[in-house]
């Protein structure tokens, strides 16, 4: 008799090919859209495993990526070298690394303004999904390790929301777990999306004061910018309403490493003199949609909110409401006086769905999504507290998109974590640093460091 959905999901077999370094196998699993329905509709999951020439019997590991809404890295060999760098490189010679494409992203069962209408009206859009969060992806990843290797637990390396994902994994299935690896995404057990942003817009505002510090020039630039948006409408090569808040909106990059100079030479070449009018140039425009479009992963802002909704109570577009509470970032500072101009970071407001025409068949969806109130629990206190399984966090005390102060309330609050806080890198660290991050993090977790 064949086995439920509910113990083994379905494998389709999938290709094997080399490339520099490493060997990469393809898997789809077939797993349900509601566990709680394990023999109802089934969704597809895609993940590349990849590993070392001769590694087929080394332990898993399974990447966990940033998001909401990104899929898993595409690795690449180092052409010539025969070598893998960064921390898949290092990863591979102790381990057979997953690199998942959560449910929605990716090649798994895509979530996006194609699809999602086709589910019905906008209620049965919600009801679908609220399906994508963490406590259903790592449902998925259990019944994805139980058919890769059974009983054996496996490793999890989460970045940022990847690292909520392994904090909720620890509260649901433990007993899956060898160890857990975090960087940069430890989640406070509790806060409503209204303590999370209200602690994000002050951390916005030291962003921003260190990118003028660094290029003090832009801060005239922004605000002729800013001023050109707020007298034009601007509509950017792929449709995309590029408002005032959109162009505040691309702040998002700087909590990267390379942020403050990816932003400077965004704006050098903004502004363009034609006939004696001033113009947006096709430079910035291509660059500014590229950055600003959630074409390619339109879970990041349908599920942005709901990804720390827990309790009983509505997230009702927090970051927009909290936002009223920081004056400071109102663009009529800037074109009206001598303010500066403050970028915005990782905040998802109801305009979206309105300026970015990948996202404006979702509009209905994403209003009722930040109304509902049936939202199950993603963390487990009690569990956590009594935590048995080896666990390291990096917290990045500068961190533009997860609060260094609530992560450390909930290092405190998971058995066993040990915590390693730094200024050394931004949010981008796992992947900057080469393999220093995960190697530390992985010997913290065993207790060599």
């Amino acid at each position: 008799m064949p086995e439920s959905p509910a113990s083994s999901p379905a494998t389709v077999p999938s290709p094997v090919y080399r490339i520099p370094g490493l060997v990469v196998t393809e898997r789809t699993f077939s797993v349900p859209l509601d566990h709680a329905v394990p023999l109802g509709e089934q969704i597809s999951v895609f993940a590349r495993e990849v590993r070392a020439p001769g590694g087929e019997r080394r332990p898993w590991l399974v990447f966990l990526q940033g998001g909401p809404g990104f899929g898993g890295p595409r690795p690449s060999g180092s052409a010539g070298s025969g070598a893998v760098g960064g921390w898949i490189g290092r990863a591979v010679r102790d381990f057979r690394v997953l690199l998942l494409d959560q449910r929605g992203t990716g090649r798994s069962t895509p979530v996006n303004r194609q699809t999602v209408p086709t589910r019905g009206d906008a209620s049965q859009q919600a009801d679908y999904l609220a399906h994508f969060r963490a406590d259903s992806i790592v449902r998925d990843c259990e019944l994805i390790r139980q058919e890769l290797s059974g009983d054996e637990p496996w490793t999890v390396l989460g970045q940022s929301f990847g690292g909520f994902c392994a904090v909720t994994y620890l509260s649901l299935a433990p007993e899956g777990l060898r160890r857990v690896l975090i960087c940069g995404g430890l989640p406070s057990l509790d806060a409503h999306a209204d303590d999370v942003y209200r602690a994000a817009y002050p951390r916005m505002l030291r962003k921003n004061e260190g990118f003028y510090a660094r290029y003090p020039e832009d801060v005239e630039q922004a605000r002729q910018i800013v001023r050109h948006l707020s007298s034009h409408e601007v509509t950017l090569p792929n449709g995309m309403l590029l408002t005032a808040e959109a162009f505040q909106s691309l702040g998002l990059m700087l909590g990267m490493s390379d942020g403050f100079d990816r932003m400077h030479y965004l704006l050098e070449g903004a502004l363009l003199s034609v006939g004696g009018r001033v113009e947006l140039s096709d430079e910035f425009q291509e660059e500014a949609q590229n950055t600003l479009s959630f074409a390619g992963h339109p879970i990041y802002a349908i599920l942005h909110e709901p990804c720390y909704a827990q309790g009983g109570k509505p997230t009702a577009w927090s970051a927009e409401r909290v936002r009223a509470e920081f004056p400071e970032f109102s663009p009529a500072r800037a074109t009206s006086g001598d303010a500066p101009l403050l970028f915005t970071g990782e905040t998802i407001h109801p305009w979206h769905f309105r300026t970015d025409l990948a996202l404006r068949p979702l509009r209905e969806a994403a209003d009722l999504l930040a109304e509902r109130t049936e939202w199950a629990p993603l963390y487990d206190a009690a569990v956590l507290a009594s935590n048995q399984v080896p666990a390291a966090a990096i917290v990045y005390a500068e961190d533009l998109y997860v609060d260094a102060a609530h992560s450390s309330q909930t290092a405190e609050r998971i058995k066993g974590l040990r915590r390693w806080i730094t200024n050394e890198y931004e949010h981008d660290g796992l992947r900057t640093s080469g393999d220093a991050v995960f190697e530390r993090l992985w010997r913290m977790a065993d207790g060599e460091l």
